[in-house]
């Protein structure tokens, strides 16, 4: 997918911006591993890890995993913290804070008991930190600043060092002004793969994982808010929205592995149709065997992770998707009067003289919504509420919202959207034009045993004594 950028990186970044850059020294800087950057919104393929012990790599929806170099056996990476544009969906871009060009940041994969060093470089206007989100390490490390240690200045690098102790799935985010550069787009995501064999961790033959977040951007703007409590337009999965959200490729018969970070100000209640899956990790680490059970649907609370796990068996095109209804479409205003009922007749036609534009929409309900982008004007840079097309029509979805693709016979690695699914004749509902069914006889219906002599009385109503 190319990412759409109309908006300037220059007017962008600012003169706050560009001076905390320039004050990172080049000979600081050269010491340092070089900072891999990425401006595509696409899934990167999974990479194979180029030196120490192998491991099953995750695939990052919508992002990528972040490279390093081995020195005096530590691996080290490099985070920048900046500005960055985003493309949320094909149609529109935010200007977000991040990590080497993304919001969020590459994905950092480890190996249980791998020494591990990140260098982390500040391009934004104002200090920051790095808390590695679930992990152990020593308390200087934990990266709450003030506490664990001083804030990250304005240009300046900062390191990070400590042993990767257990295996699972973690994040990482600020821990300074939190408000704003989570808001902002602040946030990455942390795998440490198992060592060895383990009884709770099973080997598996795709592995995706992605993180909730969410932003107040109004409709024609690109920044967020950050003082937004409640009030958020824009749910996504790794700051993309439906329809920009890659679907979820799987061979039938995969066993598959989705593990899914929550950084928003809400709980996400995640549903993946057609198959039962079971909760098989949280940051807490793996879930033992005898503690789990089938699920189609887990709640995700803010700053909580889980570890999902599933045969992918059905072959088909299966939804996946938050299952809070306003979560699953975009760019609302929160003060829509309620019109269902209202008849528009008329009036449509009288509004249209003074607001040419206007359409008349609510009275059905909000279906007319779905596909709008296409027959109303929206403000700039804004997407559509609810958009996407499916094979079938108009998807009437957004936000949260993807599909599992399962196909019998896809390449063990192939990650490309194999298209939509070519259901078997029959097996797609359709419209029946058949004789409708007989209306059941209320003297036919049976009478329920010691009804016979029911009588009814009508409340007021009193019969002698």
């Amino acid at each position: 997918m190319t990412t759409h950028s109309p908006i300037s990186r220059r007017h962008l970044f600012g003169a706050a911006s560009a001076v905390a850059a320039a004050t990172v020294g080049r000979a600081a800087l050269a010491a340092l591993p070089e900072p891999a950057r990425r401006d595509s919104a696409a899934t990167a393929a999974p990479p194979l890890p180029p030196d120490g012990r192998p491991y099953r790599p995750v695939v990052t929806l919508n992002g990528w995993s972040a490279p390093w170099r081995t020195r005096d056996g530590v691996k080290e990476f490099h985070l920048v913290a900046e500005p960055v544009v985003r493309e949320i969906a094909p149609g529109m871009v935010a200007q977000l804070w991040g990590y080497n060009g993304q919001s969020p940041g590459p994905t950092i994969e480890v190996v249980e008991g791998d020494r591990v060093r990140i260098f982390v470089t500040n391009r934004l206007p104002e200090a920051t930190s790095v808390h590695w989100h679930g992990q152990r390490l020593p308390s200087g490390m934990d990266g709450v600043a003030g506490l664990s240690h001083p804030a990250i200045p304005a240009g300046r690098t900062f390191v990070y060092e400590f042993t990767a102790r257990r295996p699972g799935t973690f994040m990482y985010h600020p821990h300074a002004d939190e408000m704003v550069q989570m808001a902002m787009g602040m946030m990455g995501l942390w795998i440490t793969h198992p060592k060895a064999a383990h009884p709770h961790i099973a080997r598996v033959d795709r592995d995706y994982a992605f993180l909730l977040n969410a932003y107040a951007i109004e409709p024609g703007s690109a920044t967020p808010r950050p003082s937004e409590m409640t009030n958020f337009d824009l749910w996504t999965w790794n700051s993309r929205a439906c329809p920009g959200i890659d679907s979820l490729p799987a061979r039938q018969g995969d066993r598959v592995r989705i593990r899914v970070g929550n950084l928003t100000m809400t709980n996400h209640p995640i549903h993946l149709h057609g198959h039962e899956f079971t909760v098989t990790g949280t940051d807490g680490g793996p879930v033992p065997p005898a503690a789990r059970w089938p699920e189609v649907a887990t709640d995700i609370a803010g700053g909580q992770m889980r570890q999902i796990e599933f045969i992918a068996d059905e072959e088909g095109d299966w939804a996946l998707h938050c299952h809070k209804s306003h979560h699953t479409i975009n760019a609302m205003g929160h003060d829509v009067s309620n019109l269902i009922g209202v008849d528009h007749r008329g009036l449509a036609g009288r509004i249209a003289r003074v607001v040419p534009d206007y359409m008349a929409m609510g009275e059905r309900g909000m279906e007319d919504m779905a596909g709008m982008g296409a027959r109303m004007p929206l403000p700039d840079n804004t997407l559509p509420m609810m958009t996407g097309t499916g094979p079938h029509g108009p998807l009437g979805m957004g936000g949260m919202f993807s599909v599992l693709k399962v196909r019998r016979g896809l390449a063990r690695d192939d990650y490309r959207d194999p298209g939509w699914y070519a259901a078997p004749p029959g097996t797609v509902a359709r419209e029946w034009t058949g004789p409708g069914p007989a209306a059941p006889s209320a003297a036919a219906a049976p009478v329920p045993a010691g009804a016979a002599g029911m009588q009814v009385h009508k409340p007021g109503h009193h019969h002698g004594h």
